[in-house]
Order: C-alpha cells, then sequence, then structure tokens
C-alpha cells in the first residue's frame, strides 16, 4: 500500500499528525490509541493491515 493513500484514510477517520520525527510519523485521534506510519513510499501490505487494525478501520 503507498503511504500517502494509508494516512488518507487515516486522517479521513479522523487522525492528525501529532509527530515527525524519527523513521516514523506519529498519527493520534481522541479516545483512540496512537498509530504510528513508517516513511517509506511503498508500506508492506501486513503493516498497512495492522496499521489499520490498531486505529479501528478493519
Amino acid at each position: 500500500m503507498k503511504r500517502k493513500d494509508l494516512i488518507k484514510r487515516l486522517k479521513a477517520a479522523g487522525f492528525y499528525k501529532a509527530r515527525d520525527d524519527g523513521d516514523h510519523t506519529i498519527y493520534k485521534k481522541d479516545g483512540c490509541r496512537p498509530v504510528q506510519v513508517p516513511r517509506h513510499n511503498e508500506i508492506n501490505e501486513y503493516t498497512a493491515k495492522a496499521i489499520l487494525k490498531i486505529a479501528g478501520l478493519l
């Protein structure tokens, strides 16, 4: 999955960028656990599914 597509799905669900340091970008939403998105153009499908599961989008 492309990183920008994953970020679009997170933002559509109400997540916002909280931090941008190191190798990951942290997205938060009130009442949900923060999710870490690695800074790669292409994100492994298993990693993308895990991020979406943590965000409650699967």
